[in-house]
């Protein structure tokens, strides 16, 4: 950029470097202009003329270049440059000029100058001094780019920048709210779960409380049963037993004489010849009728070991009816034994109301909790006899099978239930008997018990005829039951 102009040489020689530099002026494609030290415009190319609009005529030999760039006379970077007040060049383009780092003393600049074109033009310039062979400042040069293209390209890429900035500031505003809506309903859910597991503890605990106070409801109707079967049951146990000593007395009193008898034997053995002895032995003999106490004790003793099993039977059923439940297992058993065990113990609160009919049918096994299944059957059969009025009746007990079930039926000749109470006899307490004549507990246990075997029960009635409950129960029990139950009576242990 720098050019060197020989001050000594003669006026041909300074002519023909003066063409010489014009000619590379004018064949220059970038926008260039010069001026000497008094500002006076020495060269203004071709490319100067297309870019600022003004000709090379109107330009050379004047000071007004200033015109081609601003409505006011003010120094171009050139002007400053040769003027060497670098603080002039801070004033005039603060902040929009540096230095150039490859041409020594040159500076750079970069302005939008609206009286260019149409609409103005981004220029961006470069002034550096000319100096002469001894290093001394003779002029300067200014060359020009025209960059509006890339400055509209920045400042559409900058404006779409900002643009961007701020729809991801305002998405980034809208996605803090949402995170935190978001936060709030994590916590919201936390709080809400913590409070579900909260609730399902407790309601574990108030079933597992509920389960014992059912066992305990159970038992204690068990122990209400058997309240009001002890009589009948001391009564069922006294007659047996009384027999028993009635035999044992007799047989006693038998004894003494067949002892007496042999001790007479024994004396007579010695003097047997004697006439009045033997006759003796005789007529003793015939008073105490040996040959039928031969014949009668062991009748007397059979009818003692019979009354004995009798009264083995009653106490173990009882015992076994009586048994508390919480450790029971699931069993295969036989559901006729069951029923007999439990009219057993039964028989005194049934006999002197009804006859009982079985008419069983032939069925498998099943899995259940046997005694529970006992404790169906006493309260529908006790509530069976209770039903009957002042004339005897009759209590059927059938069994059946299909479908891989099987069903037991206990039917009365009694009373019937009225419509009205027909849908409340499986509630707690609800009982249709005087007061305390009933807990109104049987069927609600009977009831639950069913259910729990996965079964169902149902009943039919008919006012003045009687009622008919049918318990329909699952040969096998439901294996996830099973399971629940183990694992609900393994915890229970363990406490």
């Amino acid at each position: 950029m720098n050019a060197h102009f020989d001050t000594q040489s003669g006026s041909g020689d300074a002519a023909h470097a003066g063409i010489e530099l014009s000619e590379f002026f004018d064949g220059h494609p970038v926008a260039t202009f010069a001026i000497n030290t008094d500002h006076v415009v020495t060269h203004w190319n071709k490319a100067c003329e297309q870019l600022l609009g003004w000709s090379k005529e109107e330009m050379v030999g004047t000071q007004n270049h200033w015109q081609a760039f601003y409505p006011k006379q003010r120094p171009l970077l050139a002007d400053l440059i040769i003027s060497g007040e670098e603080d002039e060049i801070d004033r005039h383009y603060l902040g929009k000029h540096k230095r150039s780092t490859l041409i020594p003393g040159a500076f750079e600049s970069e302005d939008f100058f609206p009286n260019i074109g149409e609409s103005g033009h981004w220029l961006h310039f470069t002034a550096a001094p000319l100096r002469d062979r001894q290093g001394q400042v003779v002029g300067a040069i200014e060359t020009l780019r025209d960059v509006t293209e890339r400055r509209v390209a920045e400042n559409a890429l900058r404006k779409a920048h900002d643009n961007l900035e701020s729809v991801i500031e305002k998405r980034t505003a809208q996605l803090a709210e949402v995170n935190g809506r978001l936060e709030d309903d994590i916590r919201q859910r936390q709080l809400a779960d913590a409070e579900l597991r909260r609730r399902n503890v407790e309601l574990e605990q108030l079933n597992e409380q509920l389960s014992m106070a059912q066992q305990q409801l159970v038992q204690s109707e068990k122990l209400a049963s058997i309240g009001q079967l002890a009589a009948g049951v001391a009564h069922e146990i006294n007659n047996p037993i009384g027999y028993i000593f009635s035999n044992f007395g007799t047989l006693q009193s038998y004894l003494d004489q067949l002892f007496e008898m042999l001790a007479a034997y024994q004396d007579a053995e010695a003097s047997i010849a004697a006439p009045e002895v033997a006759a003796r032995v005789r007529a003793m003999r015939e008073r105490i009728d040996l040959d039928f106490l031969r014949e009668d004790i062991p009748s007397l003793m059979d009818e003692s070991k019979e009354g004995i099993v009798r009264v083995r039977h009653i106490v173990q059923d009882l015992k076994d009816f009586s048994r508390v439940d919480a450790n029971q297992e699931w069993v295969w058993a036989d559901l006729h034994q069951g029923i007999d065990s439990t009219l057993n113990i039964v028989s005194n609160e049934v006999k002197y109301k009804a006859d009982v009919v079985k008419e069983y049918g032939a069925i498998p096994d099943i899995e259940c909790l046997p005694l529970q299944i006992n404790q169906v059957v006493m309260n529908l059969v006790v509530n069976a006899a209770h039903a009957i009025g002042p004339e005897r009746g009759r209590i059927t007990v059938r069994t059946g099978t299909g479908c891989d079930q099987v069903w037991l039926e206990v039917a009365d000749t009694g009373s019937g239930i009225a419509p009205e109470a027909l849908s409340r006899i499986f509630d707690p307490f609800f009982t249709t008997k005087a007061v305390g004549k009933g807990t109104g507990l049987g069927l609600s246990l009977a009831y639950g018990i069913v259910q729990k075997h996965k079964g169902k029960i149902e009943v039919s009635t008919e006012l003045g005829k009687g009622t008919c409950f049918r318990v329909t129960l699952p040969i096998r029990h439901p294996a996830d039951a099973r399971d629940n139950q183990e694992a609900k009576e393994a915890k229970e242990a363990s406490q």
